[in-house]
């Protein structure tokens, strides 16, 4: 049987991807601009939590935010009503993740000479998003008690890539079976630099120590 040539068309994609997120995050270097990167399934409380963040944030330092869906603008309005910030609405076409080039175009639509501090929220996906550098200075992500204790064991590539790992909807904890420390120990299993902040969005509980986790990173950058 003839021979067929065989083409690695993924590791051509991620190659020039991570090549054009290094320029991307250079960019933003030089322009003083921090780029979060949010991810988490849907319904993890990702808007929620971004609400209760920027208003914690927003005399501080300048915020904008960028939502990225298949569909819809509902993310964006429901940010911009609750927080006053500038919000823009992400179309991903189909795709359920966003990758540099895309991260760029959103980016060229945001008032960039005012914002000390943009923050991409991804689209709810534990899987997609992870495989792809967007250019952000730091990966966020929100993993919700209902989803389990176990989810770095099964999703082990997101939770290798953050920096931060957010436990939203702690007020929940006595009617789930979650296990709050072995959860950090499979997420230091997974990534033992990982900053584990455990919240409940809903109550405002423990948001403050990420708002100042996400401030001090901002600042580190600026400097």
């Amino acid at each position: 049987m003839e021979n067929v040539k065989i083409i690695e068309i993924k590791k051509s994609v991620f190659e020039n991807n991570d090549r054009a997120a290094d320029e991307l995050r250079g960019e933003l270097k030089t322009k003083g601009v921090f780029l979060l990167n949010l991810m988490s399934s849907p319904g993890s409380g990702k808007t929620t939590t971004l609400i209760q963040t920027i208003n914690r944030l927003k005399d501080k330092i300048r915020i904008a935010v960028m939502e990225a869906d298949i569909d819809s603008d509902v993310d964006a309005i429901k940010i911009k009503e609750a927080t006053g910030v500038e919000s823009i609405q992400l179309h991903t076409g189909g795709m359920c993740h966003l990758d540099a080039e895309m991260t760029e175009q959103g980016l060229n639509n945001v008032s960039m000479e005012q914002a000390d501090l943009v923050i991409l929220e991804n689209v709810g996906n534990l899987v997609c998003p992870a495989e792809f550098d967007t250019g952000a200075v730091k990966n966020a992500m929100i993993l919700s008690v209902p989803e389990g204790h176990d989810k770095p064991l099964k999703y082990p590539l997101m939770f290798s890539i953050c920096d931060v790992v957010v436990i939203n909807k702690i007020d929940v904890l006595p009617y789930f079976d979650f296990d709050m420390e072995k959860c950090k120990e499979y997420i230091h299993m997974r990534n033992p630099k990982a900053t584990v902040i455990p919240i409940c969005a809903k109550t405002g509980e423990g948001v403050e120590v990420f708002a100042e986790w996400l401030l001090n990173e901002v600042s580190e950058w600026k400097r």
